[in-house]
């Protein structure tokens, strides 16, 4: 399924939105922008918009919708009408029709896999798919960070989004590396239609890049730090075409650019794999 050249999202999770980061982007050719309607306080929509206006359109932009402002902080709702209401609200803070809206954790809002949920699930995407029919947005899609109890949810007759965005690299679990290949299948999704996000697992820097050396996953011909190599084995723990990375820093951004270079040993990405999967069935229920 991974056919197509390994690209680059900038993700704006936790990121300041600098007008220089977004720059530095462009000067690197990564023209894809990932945000949502929650990040940088349900503000970054908006701080786009004024910090860097005439940037937005050199890039392909997707947004996410599922989380609103609540008593308590964020709330998460899969009701058509406030989604719906959401991608709106993302084209006039944006000052342009996002070219994808993904449809935000719905696994967040389905814990059972009951009849109501699937109903929930189908309404949810038939809401988007609307907004996308009615010129709110180009495209939609669906961003999971579990996406296994979205497995026995799907209905077959709802409308299929046209991209999924899942969590990718060696820190994601064997459960969650199958549920996203089981969804990809099932809404048959082909080259270019499969995101990772968190390739890092939350930092490129935490402890534990120190302690494993992810090179033994690229070939020697292809030298590659340890944060690079990393980056480039998510690109196929799952399959995906494209990552979504988050960073401040536009001289990081321009070590994972470079790792795109890099060939991965596939044969060392299925034996690693099946370890993950043997773990999994082993650990005590």
């Amino acid at each position: 399924m991974c056919g197509a050249d390994p690209r680059v999202v900038l993700g704006l999770h936790r990121s300041r939105h600098e007008r220089r980061l977004l720059i530095g982007a462009l000067d690197l050719g990564v023209t894809m922008l990932d945000t949502s309607t929650n990040y940088l306080g349900f503000r970054s929509h908006q701080i786009l918009a004024r910090t860097a206006g005439d940037l937005l359109p050199k890039f392909t932009v997707s947004t996410k919708v599922g989380y609103f402002p609540g008593p308590d902080g964020a709330e998460h709702s899969l009701d058509p009408v406030r989604l719906q209401r959401a991608v709106e609200r993302a084209a006039m803070d944006l000052g342009r029709e996002p070219d994808l809206v993904f449809l935000h954790n719905p696994e967040h809002s389905l814990r059972e896999a009951a009849l109501h949920n699937r109903d929930a699930l189908a309404q949810a995407c038939t809401a988007l798919d609307t907004a996308a029919a009615n010129g709110l947005c180009a495209a939609w899609g669906v961003a999971s960070w579990d996406p296994s109890p979205l497995l026995s949810l799907i209905d077959q007759t709802a409308p299929r989004p046209s991209v999924l965005m899942v969590r990718a690299g060696l820190l994601v679990g064997a459960g969650a590396l199958d549920a996203a290949d089981a969804l990809t299948k099932a809404w048959d999704l082909g080259g270019g239609e499969v995101w990772g996000m968190s390739p890092f697992g939350g930092s490129a820097t935490a402890p534990v890049w120190d302690r494993i050396d992810p090179r033994a996953f690229v070939r020697d011909s292809t030298p590659l730090s340890r944060v690079q190599a990393a980056f480039r084995t998510a690109y196929h723990l799952p399959e995906v075409d494209s990552v979504a990375v988050g960073t401040d820093d536009p001289a990081h951004l321009s070590d994972l650019v470079g790792a795109l270079a890099g060939e991965v040993e596939e044969r060392t990405i299925q034996e690693y794999r099946s370890l993950l999967r043997d773990r999994s069935s082993n650990q005590p229920a």
